[in-house]
């Protein structure tokens, strides 16, 4: 299921990328506990989020000023705060506890193919906002939970100081899933298949018409309309392209894992416009922007160097350890 990620507001009682969460007030915020380094890129948290509201103003309102009294003031604000941590006399703060971001929420209700364990009907899905690993990514966390089990609900959650770069703000947005099909990576089909979609004369007998780029490569062709559709998603086939397809298997019973959510930088390209929404194509072809944000790149999201990073869980059991992978 595509997402379809669209600025907006939503609240605790909705599906959201980069939304408030359905957290119940007596439960402990996650945090990581390790110790961060920090790139030479790292941000403020408040000041990405202030910025951002910002460039959206000035979209809707080119001619306004660069910043209102209050925009000044929480720029004020933001540089006070700065400072005052950078000269405290404290241990530095990658090396505390850092209060994880929300990503993404997901009911059963928008998104049923999640098949939550128990009695479960959300999936709540954080991320620590510095990188780990060999591979610059951020750590991320799951929880299910029953909507109808949340009493009273955490007001205002914790925030990290700061983020190792913007791209681990997801921007608050509302989701429009939408029930697809979508076919494998042509890395996942047998030697026989792969042959097949890059034979000219099955498209043309099929009654498809290749453009001039797609002629003498038809896989192309395959790879970029058919398969893999790109942007955030639920469920769906990895995009392989810096790996050759691998299997991943549960840690705890060894099943074979599936993709679950999938966190993109991007909702489409050049490559895989045929994917563009409907509704988004006028905006696309003219190279506008939605307010705040260019229309591929609605949450703010990136990850690796604009690629994707799916998270895999376990068929017999999503509550065993997850894992994931950039793509």
């Amino acid at each position: 299921m595509r997402l379809h990620p669209r600025p907006g507001s939503p609240s605790v009682r909705d599906s959201s990328v980069g939304g408030p969460l359905l957290w119940p007030a007596e439960e402990p915020w996650p945090h990581c506990g390790e110790s961060h380094q920090g790139s030479g890129f790292a941000q403020q948290t408040a000041a990405v989020r202030l910025e951002r509201r910002v460039q959206a103003r000035l979209r809707r309102d080119p001619d306004g000023p660069r910043h209102t009294p209050e925009e000044a003031a929480a720029y004020d604000r933001n540089n006070a705060a700065y400072m005052e941590v950078a000269d405290a006399d404290l241990p530095g703060i990658w090396d505390a506890p850092t209060p994880m971001l929300p990503v993404a929420q997901l009911y059963a209700r928008d998104v049923p193919l999640l098949r939550p364990p128990g009695r479960a009907d959300l999936l709540q899905v954080l991320w620590c906002p510095y990188d780990h690993d060999a591979f610059p990514k951020p750590s991320t966390a799951l929880f299910w939970r029953s909507a109808a089990e949340v009493g009273e609900v955490l007001a205002v959650p914790p925030e990290p100081f700061e983020v190792d770069w913007e791209g681990y703000v997801p921007g608050p947005c509302l989701l429009a899933p939408e029930a697809i099909t979508e076919y494998p990576d042509s890395l996942d089909l047998s030697p026989e298949l792969r042959l097949m979609v890059n034979d000219p004369s099955r498209w043309r007998a099929a009654g498809v018409a290749l453009d001039a780029s797609y002629a003498d490569c038809p896989r192309g062709f395959y790879d970029a309309e058919l398969a893999k559709a790109p942007g955030w998603k639920a469920g769906g086939w990895p995009p392989w392209g810096r790996t050759d397809p691998y299997p991943r298997f549960c840690a705890v019973c060894e099943a074979r894992m599936v993709p679950l959510l999938t966190i993109t930088s991007v909702e489409w390209d050049r490559s895989t416009h045929g994917w563009v929404p409907y509704e988004d194509r006028a905006c696309a072809l003219a190279g506008t922007r939605v307010p705040g944000q260019r229309a591929t790149r609605p949450t703010g999201v990136e990850v690796g160097s604009t690629d994707n990073m799916q998270l895999y869980v376990c068929p017999a059991a999503p509550e065993h350890p997850h894992t994931d992978l950039i793509q």
